[in-house]
């Protein structure tokens, strides 16, 4: 929630007037935006519809979450339920301030969980699509080099960019890399990936500064960053016509869901993704449900059905 440089008035005016000079504060002491009073008034609207039996100075704890699990069943999600709670928690807390109020219902009350919008995994044909072009550039053999090395090896945008040379150990069809927390790991690197990177380290040197440690550079030779990375696959994912957008981490998510579909091994899986907790790597990978039931119908001795 943004502040302005100058106090504005709020667009509303409310009856109530706890409401109302509960806004007045925003807007004159905290200085908060126009749009920002008016999701305020919005959301404790709402607090005032759902407690109208109840004066404010009498709301309890359950009623408020009472009240938030009614929002919930009205489709409320909830990042939504977060925001609203936080602008009844500051109404209470300038009550308690200016009003004399001595409790706030809405402290140690947690909206439900917001859902995590995993990126959209691409099919094994598109990521494959996304790797057919003709690397006729140094520039361009660097990002065939980088999409492969994504999709081959399942890593994050800065551990991508955070490689050096020597991380690819060719013999041993692997990249070391170092994860969050400074972990490091040992990925497998696949055959296409392997021969992309070949051909990069052949024509980095046309690019690279002296004595650059990065392993993907830039047109004037420096590290290449993160957000280059990005561009650059928005440049070849809309070249090559594919519909959905088409960033790192989407191909990081594809790596993960495609090896979990094709081996059902999650505990490999979660190491290569550099995941401290298999249940991060559960969330992170999407199976589809005839995966599931096929792999669940062959292995579990009370799975099938009998014939009726």
């Amino acid at each position: 929630m943004g502040a302005n440089s100058v106090a504005e008035k709020p667009a509303v005016r409310p009856a109530n007037p706890l409401l109302r000079g509960y806004l007045e504060h925003l807007s004159n002491e905290r200085r908060l935006s126009r749009h920002t009073v008016e999701n305020y008034a919005r959301d404790i609207a709402a607090l005032l519809e759902l407690s109208r039996d109840t004066p404010l100075k009498q709301l309890q704890v359950n009623q408020v979450r009472r009240h938030v699990a009614q929002l919930h069943a009205r489709g409320l999600n909830g990042r939504t339920l977060a925001r609203m709670l936080s602008a009844w928690r500051g109404l209470f807390h300038y009550l308690a301030r200016d009003h004399g109020y001595t409790q706030n219902p809405c402290v140690g009350i947690r909206p439900p969980r917001a859902a995590k919008h995993l990126p959209h995994a691409l099919s094994p044909d598109e990521a494959g699509r996304l790797m057919q072009f003709d690397a006729a550039d140094p520039l361009a053999v660097r990002d065939k080099a980088i999409m492969e090395l994504l999709y081959s090896s399942g890593l994050r945008l800065a551990e991508l960019t955070g490689l050096a040379p020597d991380d690819v150990n060719f013999r041993d069809a692997t990249v070391r890399v170092t994860g969050k927390g400074a972990k490091t790991r040992i990925v497998p690197v696949g055959s296409f990936a392997l021969a992309a990177l070949k051909a990069w380290l052949a024509a980095r040197g046309q690019l690279a500064q002296p004595a650059q440690p990065a392993l993907f550079v830039g047109r004037d030779g420096a590290a290449l960053g993160p957000r280059a990375v990005q561009a650059r696959l928005k440049h070849w994912a809309l070249k090559l016509g594919l519909a959905d957008k088409v960033h790192p981490h989407a191909l990081r998510h594809s790596f993960a869901s495609h090896l979990l579909q094709s081996s059902g091994d999650l505990r490999a899986v979660q190491e290569m993704l550099g995941h401290a907790s298999i249940s991060t790597t559960q969330v992170y990978t999407q199976l589809d449900f005839q995966h599931l039931a096929k792999v669940y119908d062959q292995a579990h001795p009370r799975a099938r059905r009998k014939s009726r």
